[in-house]
């Protein structure tokens, strides 16, 4: 299995609406991608690993799906619609990183 991580970088001028992700956005991915998604999950950030300094990413979205293949086949077509979607919840531009699950 893999893991698509989407994640939002931190800002002093970052906003990112949780509530609108959880409850809007991240139900248009699986709507759109369907059965191809195995499991979605999302992480507010609340701190670095050096005191006092803020989180590096304001929040990180997961979707899990089977492979590589079974994501571009159910994401690609969508790929505008969600990226669309974005502006409705933060002003920041995502970092995308594909992962393998090992265990």
């Amino acid at each position: 299995m893999i893991k698509v991580s989407v994640l939002y970088p931190n800002s002093e001028s970052a906003t990112f609406d949780m509530d609108y992700y959880c409850k809007t956005h991240l139900p248009l991915v699986a709507d759109l991608v369907g059965e191809a998604l195995i499991s979605a999950s999302a992480d507010l950030g609340l701190a670095s690993v050096v005191p006092g300094e803020p989180p590096m990413y304001i929040a990180m979205g997961h979707l899990t799906f089977e492979s590589v293949e079974t994501f571009k086949q159910s994401f690609g077509p969508h790929q505008a619609v969600i990226a669309a979607d974005i502006v409705n919840f933060t002003n920041t531009h995502p970092v995308i990183q594909i992962s393998n699950i090992t265990q």
